[in-house]
């Protein structure tokens, strides 16, 4: 199955500046092989539901092997049966309707 997804993996015990576990993260989803942008708050995944999540939990080895003694991370995850759907089609239909 399908998944849109968006995640943000927070580091927690390592200072102000978590940019370096963002970086890390962003290199273990470019060698995932998942569809992926980077935002201010996060990052979006289009890819399969289970390399999606192997993807996260891949996120999180990586941010622990760095040093990070605890990791809060908030997914918000989107399915649909009824049609495929990317991450450009969910932008572009609001941009459509703004005129």
């Amino acid at each position: 199955m399908k998944v849109l997804l968006s995640f943000s993996v927070v580091p927690m015990g390592v200072g102000v500046s978590v940019s370096e576990y963002v970086a890390a993260c962003e290199k273990v989803l470019e060698a995932s092989g998942v569809k992926y942008q980077l935002h201010a708050n996060g990052t979006n995944v289009e890819a399969e539901w289970d390399a999606a999540f192997a993807a996260i939990k891949a996120c999180h080895e990586r941010v622990h092997a760095m040093g990070a003694p605890r990791i809060s991370t908030v997914i918000y995850a989107g399915t649909r049966t009824d049609k495929e759907q990317t991450l450009e089609d969910k932008v572009e239909s609001v941009r459509a309707k703004l005129g």
